[in-house]
């Protein structure tokens, strides 16, 4: 960064505090967090909080100078306030088409900027939205070039432009990760795309933002920045098929999985399990969390959703399997927590 470029880059910050401080004081407790658009870990982020900032501020001031003038008219005589066709053409007129000229061209070039990957080749990314839950795949990277897939956990560079393909497979949802990006629909049957750069290596949560059902609010995921060289190590772990199991009991665990008939749902690279109506399981015990967020991933949560999906998650596509045995359920979820 050259010194004219840092000198831009800080009077931007301090600008963005003190209309913070100044003007948002009742938002300053959602500042923080892993999903807050008020804490920008990348450039798209924080143009839109600029702009966000820009618009809240001088709308403020606006209704301000308006509610001014309106008090003085009501409070003043008549003969202190005379109407005249100069307040009509200036105020009515002028005044609003400079004003929303000006901040359309402003908002067009943020727009620009949001679809800009400076110049670098974007990594592309495919979303898919169901209900409630979402399939991520990277087409090319896999071994041979094929399509990886993961399931309500995307894992990007930090500093790479990444190109979000978007689509839904059911209903419209809406992808949304505040902290580095604004939100786009996802539509059936059509592709959308956005930019996201994430600057700051970390986990950022992300939601679908458009109504999709009994449980959308139980439709989250994690966007994980990594370093470069971090995620290019996580892709070679992803490339690799299931670790072979470490004993008796996980061994037991992957053979009641694939008796009791999951592997016609999901996908166990290196097993029979090849199904694709749900989430690509092969590393599912290196994610954060299970069913879009909303429970913890550990084998005790494990073993609960198999039995209890749609008690824990009514209406969503997989059905509770509360036939399994005791010692079958404990042991399908201790293999399944070790595919990391």
């Amino acid at each position: 960064m050259d010194r004219r470029s840092g000198r831009s880059e800080g009077r931007r910050r301090n600008w963005r505090g003190a209309a913070l401080a100044g003007g948002m004081g009742l938002l300053a407790a959602c500042e923080r967090g892993p999903q807050s658009a008020l804490h920008p870990a990348g450039r798209n982020a924080e143009a839109i909080l600029d702009l966000t900032l820009l618009l809240v501020a001088g709308g403020a001031v606006i209704f301000l100078f308006v509610m001014a003038l309106a008090g003085y008219a009501v409070i003043a005589r008549p003969e202190r306030f005379p109407g005249s066709r100069a307040w009509i053409i200036g105020g009515g007129v002028v005044f609003p088409i400079v004003t929303l000229t000006a901040l359309q061209v402003y908002e067009f070039a943020v727009a620009r900027q949001l679809s800009d990957t400076g110049g670098m080749e974007p990594l592309r990314v495919e979303v898919t939205g169901y209900m409630w839950w979402w399939e991520v795949r990277y087409p090319g990277v896999g071994e041979g070039g094929e399509v990886l897939r993961t399931a309500n956990r995307l894992v990007i560079p930090a500093g790479r432009p990444v190109e979000v393909v978007v689509t839904a497979a059911d209903v419209i949802h809406s992808f949304w990760v505040p902290s580095l990006g604004g939100k786009m629909d996802m539509i059936p049957g059509h592709e959308n795309r956005l930019i996201l750069v994430g600057e700051r290596p970390g986990t950022y949560r992300g939601q679908c933002a458009e109504y999709c059902g009994a449980q959308h609010a139980l439709m989250a995921f994690d966007v994980v920045v990594e370093p470069p060289d971090r995620f290019e190590e996580w892709l070679a772990g992803e490339r690799r098929p299931a670790a072979e199991p470490a004993g008796p009991q996980q061994a037991a665990g992957r053979d009641a999985f694939l008796r009791a008939g999951c592997g016609s749902c999901h996908t166990v690279r290196g097993t029979p399990a090849n199904g694709a109506a749900g989430p690509d399981l092969t590393h599912v015990g290196g994610r954060g969390a299970l069913a879009a967020g909303t429970l913890p991933n550990t084998p005790e949560a494990l073993a609960g959703w198999i039995t209890g999906s749609q008690h824990i998650k009514p209406e969503n596509r997989m059905p509770s399997f509360p036939i399994l045995g005791g010692d079958d359920l404990h042991a399908i979820a201790v293999w399944l927590e070790s595919l990391e």
